[in-house]
């Protein structure tokens, strides 16, 4: 690495080396050329090739300080410069004999000079030649070794397992990384290498800033979240504070199944988010069972430019679906999402539809022209305080579009209709958990409907409710990175306040496993393990960030929004839902409707949010759904007493 370092440093080699390189080559051709005389005529005396030799360095020197061969820049040599050389050679050739005619006329015979200088010419030019073309190839090689590993990021890999001997594997070939060793806690010994590679260990925080310093470490790639929560959490947050890269190799469910499976291998490793550092693990499943149930079928997903929308999108891509079709009111995130789609997966049948779930004739549109067989119905409003500023429209979106998209489901023959719900149904305080609530209702009812006869039709309707998904579109974790970035204050408007959350791949894989395990009409509930503080998940951001709070930045309690709870219900107890087959699904206990009074209560509170009467739909919303009590909001008024 030295020596590739002081050749990037040296812009071109000096003209002096040049010239006694290009001496000592002229001197070794004339050597060879005397050899081979030698060999073939004992007749000439010993003086004459200690002459020659001298004759050679004089008449080397004259030709190439006449042509200037030695101020070429060796590394843009050209056949021009091949010229000169020829030129220089034949230079020191012609001097050569001029001198050896005028000091030895008699000894080595005319004829015999001009041979012996031509083919000192020859050899001459040959071995100058070949010399260039050798420092150009060595330089070559040399700049481009050393402006890859410059271009490359030197990392450690935690650990020394069996996955991370893998990856330290693959990374050999890796364009993006430069693998110097592992990393793993404990007290330093000397000598362990593994697959031709040290293992480097440390017993504090000490010890790891002088390896990063010494080998110059980037980042530090982990293999496993769960290891780098349990071992590596000041490891992390030390990296973050001196700008050392946290680096994750996704899992294997990722790869074959998330945004991930276009780039599985050293490309697909990325940057530690905070998703990965939740206290609990991840929930991943085997996604042989999607393949089987949605290749070469035509799936259609509304919101699908949205958080949990693009990423169904992205899974079901992979799944070698016959066509996609995509259904959202959101135009830039649509495009956004057309390119990423034409790029990652170039053979994938898919149809952008802009469109709005409100709209009657353009759900008609998109179901008649692409005849979907299979819809993820995953559009809608979701932030609690806005609609409790809007609640009509968020009954139009959530409650009527659901209705409305149940229902082209049912007239087109699609197979399955998956909609997406919220743990804000249960037990809603807040005009946007209702109005999810009423969209279960109906759907459920219809469900019913047609499994008794009373409404005609083939589709089966599933509901799937899960709670906070961590960095979906307005979360609180993209809010609480972009008060991180401006200095804070991060904002909480409680600091008692808990959320239930998962990641959004998980959130994905969960829905299409409801979506294949169900036999039609039911609501399906996800176990999504302990509650997080979020006044802890501000804390961990700021340690993640390097800053401590109280120092470099603070926490400041708002006070709880309106229609928010303190605490969001637990959704998988064993007294609301009962067991399937998958440990992490349950199937939730609900009050059932009847089909033939959900259809009137749809159509009353369609018109009221259309005429926007608020009082009264939300009168309406309560009257529907009884559990319904308002939260620090304007609407308690409305509440039974």
């Amino acid at each position: 690495m030295e020596i590739f370092a002081k050749l990037r440093s040296v812009r071109y080699v000096s003209a002096r080396y040049v010239l006694a390189l290009d001496l000592f080559v002229s001197w070794a051709a004339t050597a060879v050329s005397l050899g081979i005389l030698r060999f073939l005529s004992t007749g000439v005396p010993p003086f004459f090739y200690r002459a020659w030799f001298g004759f050679s360095l004089i008449a080397s020197l004259a030709g190439f300080a006449l042509m200037g061969t030695h101020r070429a820049v060796i590394r843009h040599s050209t056949l021009r410069e091949v010229g000169r050389l020829f030129v220089a050679a034949a230079v020191k050739g012609l001097l050569l004999v001029a001198m050896s005619l005028a000091l030895f006329p008699l000894r080595l015979g005319t004829v015999g000079l001009w041979l012996l200088c031509a083919f000192d010419l020859v050899v001459t030019l040959f071995c100058m030649v070949m010399v260039r073309a050798f420092m150009v190839a060595v330089y070559d090689w040399a700049w481009h070794n050393l402006r890859d590993r410059k271009k490359k990021l030197r990392v450690l890999v935690y650990g020394i397992d069996t996955p991370s001997t893998a990856l330290i594997e693959r990374l050999r070939s890796s364009h993006t990384y430069f693998p110097v060793g592992f990393l793993r806690q404990g007290r330093r010994r000397r000598g362990e290498i593994i697959n031709n590679f040290s293992v480097y260990q440390y017993d504090s925080m000490e010890a790891i800033a002088r390896l990063y310093s010494r080998y110059e470490i980037g980042g530090v790639i982990f293999v496993s979240r769960r290891r780098m929560r349990e071992e590596a959490q000041e490891l992390v947050q030390f990296n973050t504070k001196h700008g050392v890269r946290n680096l994750l190799q996704p899992s294997v469910e990722e790869w074959n199944g998330s945004i991930h499976s276009a780039s599985a291998g050293p490309k697909a490793i990325r940057d530690v988010k905070i998703e990965d550092l939740l206290e609990r693990e991840e929930i991943n499943m085997d996604t042989t069972d999607f393949e089987r149930s949605f290749s070469g079928r035509t799936v259609m997903v509304t919101g699908a430019a949205g958080s949990i929308g693009s990423e169904l999108v992205r899974q079901l891509a992979s799944f070698g679906v016959k066509r996609l079709v995509l259904f959202d009111i959101a135009e830039t995130p649509m495009h956004n999402l057309r390119l990423e789609l034409e790029t990652r997966y170039p053979k994938l049948d898919f149809v952008p539809v802009v469109g709005d779930v409100r709209q009657k004739p353009r759900l008609d549109f998109a179901f008649r022209t692409y005849r979907p067989e299979v819809v993820f119905h995953a559009a809608a409003y979701k932030h609690v305080p806005l609609m409790e500023e809007n609640p009509c429209e968020a009954v139009l979106v959530n409650s009527v579009g659901s209705r409305q998209v149940a229902d082209y489901c049912l007239r087109y023959g699609v197979e399955q209709m998956v909609m997406i719900s919220t743990d804000k149904a249960v037990n809603p305080t807040n005009i946007m958990g209702c109005s999810k609530r009423l969209a279960e209702i109906y759907v459920q009812s219809l469900g019913q409907a047609v499994e008794t006869g009373e409404v005609e039709g083939k589709t089966k309707f599933v509901t799937t409710r899960f709670g906070n998904v961590l960095g979906s579109n307005g979360s609180v974790i993209p809010r609480f990175r972009q008060q991180i970035e401006a200095g804070g204050p991060i904002t909480v408007t409680h600091p008692e306040i808990t959320r239930f959350f998962m990641t959004i791949p998980e959130a994905c894989r969960l829905v299409m496993e409801a979506a294949i395990m169900t036999d039609g009409n039911q609501i399906f509930v996800f176990d999504m393990g302990k509650s997080v503080k979020i006044a802890d998940l501000a804390r961990r951001m700021i340690s993640l960030a390097g800053l401590e709070e109280g120092k470099d930045i603070n926490i400041e309690y708002t006070g709880l929004r309106p229609g928010e709870k303190l605490y969001e219900e637990v959704l998988a107890s064993d007294e609301n839902t009962l067991p399937t087959r998958h440990e992490k699904i349950r199937i939730a206990k609900v009050r059932e409707y009847n089909y033939s009074d959900a259809v009137p209560l749809m159509d009353e509170l369609e018109q009221l949010a259309f005429r926007v009467n608020i009082p009264a739909c939300v009168r309406l919303m309560k009257n529907a759904v009884p559990e319904f009590k308002s939260k620090n909001s304007v609407y308690e008024k409305y509440d039974a007493k």
